[in-house]
């Protein structure tokens, strides 16, 4: 056995070669044992291996490798194996050569990257790009797919990718690659411009297979912004040869499941997609206007557009009508708002005071958000009739988040508090405000041509006033989000030069949410300008986050933007440099934009900017909820309760709908915390994480709606503690418990609608109405079937899991009066005892006097009378004591076998189906109705998931039973008339103006310190 490793190198002194590489043959075998000694002749090794005359330089080579790994330094040992040539084995499971490959393949896709990011071509070492393609092949070999195409998508290698997919022809690999790019986005370092690359090839190998996954390559399609793709793929779908008409109808080789699938994929763009992308689209498939083909003679019959035609049906779809139809529907239908947890709240929180009210206002909008559901404002009319001025404002708002999505109703709805045409005074200019806002909200995202003209026309028409102005900017950019419009940015560009505060604010944000995502250099140029001009605050606040706006999903594109604006000296621009770190890299799980946000929350010297950054933390990582808790933990304890306060929001938006136990963990604490608003922001959180959770899937959830309701019913609790616990309540219970929290949607990709809404949400620090765009972030949870006429099937399908595990969450029960029962005077035995003596005392004396003679009685003794005494009592016994049994075994039955509960049930069309419930859910294979897209997101399909599907019918020949829509039919005017009658009610503001004056304080002296 070899002790030492001296002889050995002793012969590396020899002048023969060959000498030498017999002793570097056998150290290269000890190595592992008696590397501290040979690492003492290094400089030996290394001359011979650099040597180009030593034959044998390569085995020199990986001697010196090895030695370097045991010293540490695998920089320096990754040289010496490339060095080594063949003799460095790949195939070798030894720890040595599986940490050198590890250390060559982060040196090669550090190496790839870096030289894509600086767009100039760096050369790569050789013998390095051997070793990698060397492990491509043994990957590709040994069917490691998913590890080649891992290594190849960070090192920018797409050939790699294809030639890969050529020899598997997996189509899971390309939904593997696909869900990595767009969903988890964790592709490190890489630019929009390379995902860009990723998705126009995996749309290429898609479009290569038999049967190609439309509903992923139409993702594809959103992420790459390029809606003339989607357009050409709907009209292959449907065997549309070219533009024409809206009367024209598909060719008759247009099969039936083509149909379905352009349908199904119309319906997800709806979801998805911008609605400067729809109208392209819809554009494109309209083809000519029909306007030039209509009869010249107005008075003559118009032939009208089949409706029923496929091309037809996909533009309706694309208009997104037919999607918020459906969930309008469904959230009426399945409405579970507890109003006693309302009610209950409203009658501990004083009306009078602003706050309060707001809070219940708002409370109520997220509960019955979208379900249409008046009953609470019915109930509470007093209650309503005393809101006054900004609290009037955010209580007519909020009809239009609980009437969001009625887009035919919806402006009827309205019509009493909008403003007049006729000019016609009105009670209060704050109702009228807050009724533009609320139009805006039933029309978010899908303002029509006729309401957007309306809200032109009201803005324009309401110069005279700025609340008015204010609700109607909001209101307009809501509805006309991401559309583009230069026309409505310049209408709110000239507002904002008015130079007033309150409408200046609100034409700030409404010109970032028109604008939204565009990047337009000119709308950029000009907001911050006179955002460096103006004295406004508000205004400058309002810019900074329209600003933000304008980069959303940019990425590195926003990064100049970024860079100027963290360096600029007012802070309120700083803080509309975090929001645009947010926005342009929502969902990215980006690192520098992690570090930057990190290094901003613990540098800067204003308490704003340091809380928006920690709080943007939760728009970064939001696909990746479980860092979150580590990455904010010690933040979460920070001095600063602003810092504490970010913590808590960045752990609710992205933690929101999981009901991830170590987020509850760290937030359960900060309802304790000192401060009020720190609580206020744990209260969101909590309820955003455990929305659409029950007692059975979390048992956090009833602790912690017992800490709402005791903060909201504690006299001692601070007002803005309150606040908060209030509009928790209000989050867990939301749109009638049907819907959910989420930031991205069903593909993965960011949900823009969501993120904008949330970014809003959480400026309620400065201005409360801006709550209500929450809504926004309200995803319903649902399966909802329609054939291929769009009608609604009814059919049933199977959630293979306990019913309990996503039941509803009981409703609160009125509390029982308890009656107190009269219970029997107890009466001692002592008592007893006595009262039988003197009876028999009586007795004797009696006798004694009778002369009639008498049969002789025996005189009771004490024995005689105890058992006198108890005499009744015993004789009862038996009785008692059988009906004792009876009464028990009546009230007591022997408890049976607890029945265990079932292992599935049975739902139906238009039910609830949280996110998480979707991998239980299956359709019978002999099932008449079976979706066209899979239910569940899994590796097979990146375009998954739940919401509307189209459903494939088996036995087309039998008569199907359909579902009507009921929510249309229910709601007439008169009903809107009397449940909001009284939202506009209450003081006017001549009222308010014309009022009592309060007296003036007592007089007192004016004394200094000094």
């Amino acid at each position: 056995m070899v002790q030492s490793a001296s002889g050995l190198l002793a012969l590396l002194d020899e002048p023969e070669a060959a000498v030498q590489a017999h002793a570097l043959a056998s150290l290269n075998k000890l190595i592992h044992s008696f590397w501290p000694e040979v690492a003492e002749a290094i400089e030996k090794i290394e001359t011979l291996s650099e040597s180009q005359a030593f034959p044998a330089r390569q085995l020199a080579s990986l001697v010196a490798s090895k030695v370097y790994y045991h010293l540490g330094s695998l920089d320096e040992s990754l040289t010496y194996a490339l060095g080594a040539g063949k003799l460095f084995d790949l195939a070798d499971d030894d720890e040595y050569v599986q940490t050198v490959i590890a250390t060559a393949i982060d040196t090669y896709v550090e190496s790839r990257s870096a030289s894509a990011t600086a767009g100039d071509i760096v050369p790569v070492d050789e013998r390095l790009a051997t070793v990698v393609e060397r492990m491509f092949e043994r990957c590709e070999n040994d069917g490691e797919y998913k590890q080649a195409l891992g290594i190849a998508l960070s090192s920018h290698r797409l050939d790699v990718i294809e030639r890969v997919f050529t020899k598997s022809q997996d189509a899971t690999l390309l939904a593997w690659i696909l869900q990595i790019v767009v969903r988890e986005g964790v592709i490190g370092g890489s630019s929009r411009a390379y995902k860009s690359e990723v998705l126009e090839l995996l749309i290429r190998l898609f479009s290569s297979l038999p049967a190609p996954d439309y509903f992923s390559i139409c993702q594809c399609f959103v992420y790459l912004n390029d809606p003339k793709l989607a357009s050409t793929l709907l009209a292959t779908l449907l065997n549309l040869e070219g533009p024409s008409t809206s009367t024209a109808i598909a060719s008759p080789a247009a099969s039936d499941e083509n149909i379905l699938t352009a349908y199904q994929i119309a319906f997800d763009l709806a979801e998805t997609a911008t609605q400067e992308f729809l109208e392209v689209v819809r554009a494109t498939l309209k083809g000519p206007d029909a306007a030039a083909a209509a009869p010249v003679d107005p008075a003559a019959p118009v032939a009208a557009a089949p409706l029923d035609s496929p091309r037809s049906r996909v533009v309706s779809i694309l208009s997104g009508e037919e999607s918020i139809k459906l969930y309008l529907e469904f959230l009426y239908r399945n409405n579970h708002a507890d109003l006693l947890i309302l009610k209950g709240t409203k009658d501990v929180l004083e009306s009078r005071n602003s706050i309060y009210h707001s809070a219940v206002t708002f409370m109520n909008a997220f509960a019955n958000a979208g379900t249409t559901s008046d009953l609470f404002l019915r109930e509470n009319l007093d209650w309503l009739s005393k809101a006054s001025n900004w609290s009037k404002f955010s209580a007519t708002a909020a009809l239009g988040v609980i009437h969001k999505g009625n887009l035919a109703q919806g402006k009827a709805i309205l019509e009493p508090y909008l403003p007049q045409a006729d000019g016609a005074a009105s009670s209060s200019v704050y109702s009228e405000g807050g009724s533009l806002y609320a139009l805006g909200l039933v029309h978010a995202n899908h303002g029509n041509t006729e309401t957007l003209e309306y809200l032109k026309n009201a803005l324009r028409s309401g110069a005279q006033n700025e609340v008015i102005q204010h609700g109607a900017a909001l209101g307009l950019g809501v509805a006309a989000m991401g559309s583009g419009n230069e026309e409505i940015y310049d209408q709110l560009r000239d507002v904002l030069f008015n130079d007033s505060a309150i409408a200046g604010e609100a034409a700030g944000y409404a010109m970032g949410l028109v604008m939204l995502g565009t990047g337009s250099s000119k709308a950029l140029e000009e907001m911050l300008q006179y955002a460096h001009e103006t004295q406004h605050e508000k205004i400058i606040r309002g810019l900074a986050i329209g600003i933000a706006f304008l980069y959303y999903g940019k990425e590195e594109e926003a990064d100049f933007l970024i860079e100027k604006l963290l360096a600029d000296p007012d802070a309120i621009l700083r803080y509309g440099g975090i929001h645009t770190i947010a926005l342009a890299y929502a969902g990215t799980s980006n690192n520098k934009a992690i570090r930057k946000l990190l290094h901003v929350a613990v540098s800067d010297v204003n308490d704003d900017v340091r809380r928006a950054a920690v709080t943007s933390l939760g728009f970064i990582l939001f696909r990746n909820p479980t860092q979150v808790p580590r990455i904010v933990q010690l933040l979460s304890e920070s001095y600063n309760p602003n810092v504490r306060y970010g913590a808590a929001l960045a752990l609710g938006i992205s933690c929101a709908g999981t009901g991830l136990g170590d987020a509850v963990a760290l937030l359960e604490p900060l309802t304790k915390d000192p401060v009020d608003f720190v609580r206020q922001g744990a209260c969101i959180s909590l309820a955003m994480v455990l929305i659409q959770q029950n007692e059975t899937s979390n048992p956090k959830v009833g602790a912690v709606r017992a800490i709402f309701a005791k903060m909201v019913g504690d006299k001692h609790e601070d007002a803005m503690a309150k606040f908060g616990a209030a509009l928790s309540q209000g989050i867990l219970d939301a749109g009638g418990r049907n819907v959910s929290i989420s930031l991205g949607n069903k593909s993965g990709s960011p949900n823009m609608p969501a993120v904008v809404g949330m970014v809003l949400f959480t400026q309620f620090w400065y201005w409360f109405p801006l709550a209500h765009l929450l809504s926004l972030a309200f995803t319903p949870t649902a399966i909802i079937g329609v054939n291929k006429d769009l009608k609604i099937p009814k059919f049933d399908f199977v959630s293979n899991t306990r019913p309990s595990l996503f039941a509803y969450p009981p409703a609160t029960k009125l509390p029982q009066k308890v009656t107190v029962e009269k219970v029997e005077t107890a009466v001692l035995s002592t008592t007893v005892k006595a009262s039988a003596r003197a009876k028999a005392k009586e007795q004797a004396s009696g006798d004694s006097m009778d002369t009639d003679d008498k049969p002789a009685e025996a005189k009771p003794t004490s024995e005689d009378t105890e058992m006198k005494s108890d005499e009744p009592a015993t004789a009862a016994a038996p009785a008692a004591s059988e009906g004792a049994a009876a009464t028990t075994a009546d009230a007591t039955p022997a408890k049976p076998k607890r029945k265990a509960e079932a292992t599935s049930s049975v739902l139906s069309n238009l039910s609830r189906v949280t996110p998480a419930q979707l991998p239980f859910i299956t359709f019978a294979p002999d099932a008449r109705w079976t979706p066209v897209r899979p239910v569940h997101s899994g590796e097979s399909s990146i375009g998954a998931g739940g919401g509307i599907l189209l459903m494939r019918d088996s036995e087309p020949d039998k008569e199907a039973e359909f579902l009507t829509i009921e929510v249309e039919k229910v709601l007439t005017l008169e009903d809107l008339d009397n449940a909001t009658g009284a939202a506009a009610g209450g003081e006017t503001d001549a009222d308010l103006l014309t009022g009592p004056i309060a007296d003036p304080p007592a007089p007192f002296e004016f004394t200094t310190w000094d």
